[in-house]
């Protein structure tokens, strides 16, 4: 029987919140982190705001010197592992059983536009001898090995906004087939640069909501006019759960379960019908062996576009009929942007501490429906439920990747003497429409 694979440690680093406990707390009481933007002159792009970090400071969780060689996109990633770790009190005692598998969609890109800028107006003397690593998107996991002495498995992944998620998903995998024991898994970004920036708004996929920022990411809401970049970083430590129980470790959930797709539809425009993404539920709901009924929870992707939204909505309602419309959903996207890979492993990070705490985050600035988006979309305040069993999260990345994943709460009822008990079996049952 292949082992099972459960949370035991949370790092965050947001717009809205550093930590978990801040980033947790912002979240349920609906606060955004969206800001004009401060790090460079924004006066003549159409698209002013953003999920910009201004108060992160790399020299509390690093040597200052290190920071300074490192790209942004690192430091984050570096950061919110050491959070990780302390939350897990985890002690890697062999290191051939730890691993790590980290997503990100543009890695060190900034380094690369800084140091063209700098070739381009000094010379190419002047090019730092750091630049290439620091511009990999493999120097995160790089980086995070060497500071944990890790020698186990090792990897990048790059599927877009989506790969935060594919990366957790990975490392699940690693777990569960007995290749590992403990793994390093999420997603880290920082878009927010001058080149980088434009090239989003040259795509018009940007919000022009200039006037009110917190106000400007507006997912499932009928006046939504695109999404809003963001920055940051979410990891998780996931772990074999023997590994878990034997070192008495807190076990936040246990992984169910995932299911991904691709659309094979176009790198420049997405897929409008959704079909894909409704096939990507149900291989998650048949993995987990979860029916409609059993879901009490849905983190969207949800970004605040005009056709992904409606797409997200029109898969949720195609695969689980009117189940759909009991279960509460809701984006984080509207308090803390798109931040490409890591807002997947945000919304991860988000599910979890939704099932541990039975508090649901809202979608914020949802003020005039959509009658395209007609679901629950927890509208603007956040809601105690009285137990959230079994939660799915949803993110969709350019090229066509999507990807679903179901997280339940972990009953330590269910295993006894190492194994798992009898249950019988699954059969999958469609909602009544």
């Amino acid at each position: 029987m292949k082992p099972r694979v459960v949370v035991t440690g949370i790092g965050a680093i947001s717009p809205n919140g550093i930590g978990k406990d801040a980033y947790w707390h912002a979240l349920t009481s609906g606060i955004s982190g969206i800001k004009k933007i401060s790090t460079f002159d924004i006066s003549q792009y159409p698209s002013k705001v953003a999920g910009e970090i201004s108060d992160f400071n790399p020299a509390n969780y690093m040597d200052r010197k290190m920071a300074n060689r490192l790209s942004r996109f690192t430091q984050f990633a570096l950061a919110s592992t050491r959070m990780a770790v302390e939350d897990s009190a985890l002690k890697i005692n062999d290191s051939y059983r730890a691993g790590i598998s980290l997503g990100t969609a543009i890695g060190g890109l900034e380094i690369a536009e800084k140091e063209c800028c700098v070739f381009y107006t000094k010379g190419m003397d002047k090019i730092s001898p750091f630049s290439v690593m620091s511009m990999n998107s493999n120097s995160a996991v790089g980086i995070i090995a060497i500071e944990f002495n890790i020698n186990g498995i090792n990897t990048t992944i790059s599927t877009g906004c989506s790969a935060g998620l594919s990366a957790i998903a990975h490392a699940y995998d690693i777990i569960s087939n007995g290749r590992a024991d403990i793994m390093i898994a999420g997603g880290a970004e920082a878009p927010l640069f001058p080149v980088t920036f434009e090239s989003f708004c040259a795509s018009q996929v940007l919000s022009k909501r200039n006037g009110d920022p917190t106000k400007a990411s507006r997912p499932f809401e009928k006046n939504r006019d695109g999404y809003i970049l963001g920055e940051g970083a979410g990891i998780v430590i996931l772990e074999k759960l023997d590994h878990a129980l034997e070192r008495k470790a807190k076990i936040y959930v246990e992984i169910a379960g995932y299911g991904v797709t691709n659309d094979s539809y176009s790198i420049f425009k997405m897929e409008p019908t959704g079909k894909n993404v409704s096939r990507t539920i149900k291989l998650c709901m048949e993995d987990a062996k979860v029916s409609p009924e059993e879901i009490d929870y849905i983190n969207a992707h949800g970004s605040s576009s005009v056709v992904a939204d409606k797409r997200e909505t029109n898969a949720i309602k195609s695969t689980l009929g009117e189940c759909a419309y009991r279960i509460p959903i809701s984006s984080i996207k509207s308090m803390i942007g798109q931040s490409l890979s890591a807002s997947a492993s945000l919304q991860f990070i988000t599910s979890v501490l939704a099932v541990d705490t039975n508090w649901l985050p809202p979608t914020i600035n949802y003020e005039e429906q959509d009658p395209e988006c007609d679901l629950d979309y927890i509208p603007n305040k956040a809601r105690n439920s009285r137990e959230i069993n079994t939660a799915l999260i949803n993110s969709f990345g350019a090229g066509g990747n999507n990807i679903s994943m179901a997280i339940r709460k972990y009953k330590d009822e269910k295993y006894y003497n190492g194994q798992v008990r009898n249950y019988l079996p699954y059969e999958y049952t469609q909602c009544a429409i």
